[in-house]
């Protein structure tokens, strides 16, 4: 990473990305007290679909159930329905299903807490995993989507070829400044890229 001052740059893009619209899963982070299965079942519900879609998709389905228990009970055709149109929600259902499944049977009703016990989960990439950790327990990390590694490459922090690679070089870069992100870079580069 060229020589920056970290510090401001990290203060500016708190300031400045106030203006953009939250994303829905940091408002479901907030409203749901860092509620970890929620934020991880908005998440999925969100991956290639818009904010509003998936506000009303994820309303829908905690009505109908809140809790890994309670959503591992619905049928596949459930939630399908309760989430639809979001996009792939035929495909999203599955794994919603299959999350809710072995997170009540495998691991108590407790989501993992970290990156790697995450990544085990089917259909849970590093954005989800990334998302689920900072946003669902708090924990210091570094949310890095298309939108994130695109908008860091063109302001030039980073000169990396995929979203991995953007994590990573965030990750030792950032050291020491990492923490519970609210999304800036994610809801900036979503608003910066659409114009």
């Amino acid at each position: 990473m060229p020589s920056f001052d970290i510090p401001k740059i990290i203060s500016v893009l708190r300031t400045e990305c106030r203006r953009f619209k939250t994303p829905y899963v940091t408002e479901v982070a907030a409203a749901r007290r860092k509620d970890p299965f929620k934020v991880l079942i908005s998440c999925i519900i969100s991956l290639r679909t818009k904010d509003d879609t998936t506000r009303q998709a994820s309303e829908r389905l905690f009505r109908l159930a809140e809790t890994p228990q309670g959503m591992a009970g619905l049928s596949i055709r459930e939630i399908e329905r309760a989430i639809y149109p979001a996009g792939f929600y035929r495909r999203k259902a599955v794994t919603i299903q299959g999350l809710a499944e072995d997170i009540a049977g495998v691991y108590g009703g407790k989501v993992p807490d970290t990156i790697e016990g995450l990544l085990k989960f089917k259909g849970v990439g590093r954005k989800t995993a990334n998302l689920v950790v900072t946003m669902g327990f708090g924990k210091p990390g570094i949310c890095v989507d298309t939108h994130v590694h695109r908008i860091t490459n063109r302001w030039g922090l980073v000169k990396t070829s995929l979203p991995d690679e953007t994590e990573a070089a965030q990750a030792r870069d950032l050291r020491g400044y990492a923490r519970p992100q609210d999304n800036e870079q994610v809801g900036a580069g979503k608003d910066v890229l659409a114009r």
